[in-house]
């Protein structure tokens, strides 16, 4: 069973934030132009740059869960409809007659947990199907409109308290490399959290407050009460850049 203690209920708020961030399209298609996907890092002209699993535990707040359990694995692997089973609490039947496949990944649509959100019987099933819906469309939209087996997995995980993080790091690159390589595509990591990165390396403050010091401190927070320009197109960012 899923327990809502406080380190979910603080991704719930993370996962608030994320929803409520606007990325800037032309900065993002910018940015990702200056990844090189041969050394797996951004490179602006000498400067090579890349995320951190340090600077992701910062941004996500879990720097006090297990990263020791970060790449341990599970001795009973529960099957994707076990856990979606376990997760959202309604029968086999229901759950099977369900999952979809989408190219070489079983999934969920939306839809169905979206109707489980509203009618779910649990009020506490309801908090964790609406989490995970969010971490399937916003930190990893691999199939719009669907939640794949990998967030089930990563989910399934959290309550483990185990770090999310280098999973979320490895899709990153994984997308920005594919995208590189083939010179278009859909990134499908999580925007939000790289753009938020990004920020937090390029923009010059004048003074730096000391709640940044303070275990309740949000760098997402910040960012997504930060005023920003959305009218800069992508060749002037290049230049900038």
């Amino acid at each position: 069973m899923m327990r809502l203690d406080s380190y979910f209920t603080l991704t719930m708020e993370i996962l608030s934030y994320l929803l409520d961030m606007k990325v800037d399209k032309h900065l993002f298609r910018a940015l990702a132009q200056f990844w090189n996907h041969v050394y797996s890092c951004f490179t602006f002209e000498k400067v090579d740059l890349v995320p951190t699993i340090e600077e992701y535990m910062a941004l996500l707040r879990c720097s006090k869960i297990q990263v020791d359990k970060t790449y341990s694995r599970a001795v009973n692997v529960s099957t994707f409809l076990k856990k979606l089973m376990n997760i959202i609490g309604i029968s086999e039947q229901w759950v099977a007659t369900r999952i979809k496949q989408k190219g070489d990944r079983k999934c969920i649509p939306w839809k169905n947990l979206k109707h489980l959100i509203l009618a779910h019987p649990d009020t506490k099933k309801k908090v964790d199907v609406f989490a995970l819906s969010i971490y399937g469309l916003v930190v990893f939209p691999k199939a719009l409109g669907h939640v794949d087996k990998a967030v089930t997995d990563l989910f399934y995980r959290l309550d483990k308290r185990v770090t999310p993080v280098s999973v979320i790091l490895a899709e990153t690159f994984r997308s920005l490399n594919a995208c590189r390589k083939a010179g278009e595509g859909r990134f499908v990591g999580c925007a939000q959290l790289l753009f938020t990165w990004f920020h937090s390396h390029f923009w010059k403050v004048d003074k730096v407050s000391y709640q940044v010091f303070s275990e309740n401190y949000s760098p997402l927070k910040e960012i997504v009460a930060t005023p920003r320009r959305d009218d800069i197109l992508e060749e002037k960012w290049m230049a900038i850049l």
